[in-house]
């Protein structure tokens, strides 16, 4: 057997982590076509590499079917619950920066905090009579966040599109995204609330807790850990 580490199938975080382990001499290539998600692993032995999408490694993971992966710490949190029993952070890779945040319209000028939208929510409500809709991927981290901040009169929608649009197009008053410089919630006219800030992603080596680990892969990982100079637990 062999420790599996799951890492992203392509686009800049398959090349990014790529180079992060060609750095600490450990060569991750990719094998046949883009569609064969085939890989091998030199510059150490006993690790198989296996190719998934940044959103299927959490769940890998989690499941015990790989025993490290990398991807974003943002998809951990939303995809796993109770994450940190499942999976363990074992080192931040300093790429794949992002911020999850909440953001309302520019034009809302009294709105810059999330104890101002929670009032904002609640007019809404006695004016329109449904709820504040806040368009998001993010169901989970940011229900657990509006609900540490109290806020209750709001909705989540579904969005697998272009979230920023959703205000635009009347499907949304309000977004919960992804951004990087927060350009594109300009071009959109919507601001971020100054202490909007649900998490600070960035691409991550993972541990999965509940794999199978025989004395065989914990010297590997051992091993794989002093090569990569973090811990093995």
């Amino acid at each position: 057997m062999a420790v599996k580490l799951g890492v992203p199938s392509k686009g800049r975080l398959m090349d990014k982590t790529f180079d992060w382990f060609a750095s600490r001499g450990i060569t991750l290539t990719r094998t046949g076509s883009e569609r064969e998600y085939a890989g091998a692993v030199s510059g150490i032995a006993d690790v198989d590499l296996v190719l998934l999408s940044a959103g299927e490694i959490p769940r890998e993971l989690a499941a015990g079917r790989i025993h490290l992966g990398v991807t974003g710490s943002d998809l951990v949190r939303e995809k796993v619950p109770a994450w940190d029993g499942a999976v363990m952070e074992l080192e931040p890779l300093g790429f794949g920066h992002a911020d999850l945040v909440l953001a309302v319209p520019s034009c809302w000028v009294d709105v810059d905090t999330v104890s101002d939208l929670d009032a904002a929510a609640a007019g809404f409500r006695a004016t329109h009579g449904f709820r504040l809709r806040i368009a998001t991927k993010y169901h989970r981290l940011i229900r657990e966040f509006l609900r540490r901040e109290g806020v209750a009169d709001y909705q989540l929608v579904d969005s697998q599109g272009a979230t920023e649009g959703t205000v635009k197009n009347l499907t949304a008053e309000a977004i919960a995204d992804i951004t990087s410089t927060g350009e594109t919630l300009r071009a959109n006219h919507l601001k971020v609330l100054s202490d909007g800030l649900v998490h600070r992603s960035e691409a991550t080596l993972f541990k999965a807790r509940r794999a199978t680990w025989t004395n065989e892969d914990r010297a590997t990982l051992a091993s794989l850990a002093a090569r990569l100079e973090t811990a093995a637990e």
